[in-house]
């Protein structure tokens, strides 16, 4: 099969031929259709991640099923599928209680193990992560749900508990930004949305933000306090910097929760929080970690009826080797909305 290949850390990608995969007994091989271009891909690549070099990025991924394993109750070759970015293992107390995002041995695909940057991937526990893509749901759409599509569902109705009525900010508008955005306001919440790059903004205002703020030298968290007389209920960091966790927490009003969506890579693991805020106002610290396939029904059934639309976030599609070159950039790239990637495109 092809691939895109990392051989070594932050270097150039090659899009190779290498052995196509076998199903491993409890788990299918998936014929990849669609597959998300993520930031999280590029934290991968740099090394903010640990993995084993040579190296198949790629989280986010929806395709058919074409080969099943032994043991596997559920599944036939043909499904139309997608899975969580993170697998559980299907046997642990997490598992078990529908928490595979926090399995203790999950398995993530681009990540733990080979991902979905080739023309097919292997899914383990198959039973427990396979999530069946609804008729009319594109792969496309379906593939943006594995990663920044429903760790912001999961973060606004699962962690924040958003009511309507509430005011939310989301502290960048790329693809889960725009996710939470879109959600947010599906959710009857009024959504602030705040950015650096103008066409993310605009995108945010279509998806339904009430206000957005360009952050360019602006004060984010006065500005929100402007706006919402006291601050928000919610606010969701969907960038992950120290700069966009801090604007993030400060932009709530007292007794408000914030959700780290973001990763907060440092070189010492830890991330400086404004804790003297965080006590003296009461304000709840939230982690969102993707979410288990158990999960899914609420939202494929928003998604079916029309009030969540995940394929208005896909704003391009290309093919193996013009993602190959995109990818290093995304630490630079501001595009608005979501790049997916066809494997089977030449």
């Amino acid at each position: 099969m092809r691939a895109m290949i990392m051989d070594a850390l932050a270097e150039p990608l090659e899009v190779r031929e290498v052995p196509a995969p076998t199903a491993p007994a409890g788990g299918v091989v998936v014929e990849v259709h669609a597959t998300g271009l993520c930031k999280s891909d590029w934290h991968a690549w740099v090394g903010h991640d640990d993995v084993a070099l040579p190296h198949v990025p790629g989280h986010e991924l929806a395709g058919v099923i074409a080969e099943v394993g032994t043991g596997v109750a559920d599944w036939a070759v043909g499904d139309r599928v997608t899975v969580p970015f993170v697998m559980g293992c299907g046997e642990c107390e997490w598992c078990r209680n529908g928490d595979a995002q926090v399995c203790p041995r999950q398995e993530q695909p681009g990540f733990t193990q080979w991902g979905s940057f080739a023309e097919r991937v292997v899914v383990r526990a198959a039973d427990t992560n396979l999530v069946a893509i609804p008729d009319g749901v594109s792969f496309e759409a379906a593939a943006a749900l594995g990663c920044r599509f429903a760790t912001a569902f999961r973060a606004l109705t699962g962690r924040a508990r958003v009511r309507a009525g509430e005011w939310v900010t989301v502290v960048g508008a790329g693809g889960v930004g725009l996710s939470a955005v879109m959600i947010g306001a599906a959710l009857g919440a009024r959504v602030i949305a705040v950015d650096r790059t103008p066409a993310a903004l605009d995108a945010a205002r279509r998806l339904g933000a009430e206000h957005t703020i360009l952050a360019d030298g602006v004060d984010v968290p006065r500005a929100v306090d402007a706006l919402t007389d006291g601050g928000s209920h919610v606010s969701i960091d969907a960038v992950g910097s120290a700069q966009t966790a801090r604007d993030a927490v400060l932009s709530l009003r007292r007794r408000g929760r914030h959700v780290q969506i973001g990763l907060l890579p440092t070189a010492d693991g830890q991330t400086p929080m404004p804790m003297a805020r965080v006590i003296a106002w009461e304000l709840d610290l939230l982690g969102s970690h993707g979410m288990a396939a158990a999960d899914y029904p609420a939202m494929l059934d928003l998604i079916a009826r029309g009030t969540l639309r995940p394929q208005d976030l896909v704003e391009r599609v290309v093919g193996l080797d013009e993602a190959a070159e995109m990818l290093p950039r995304m630490d630079t790239a501001a595009p608005a909305g979501m790049t997916m990637i066809d494997p089977r495109r030449v």
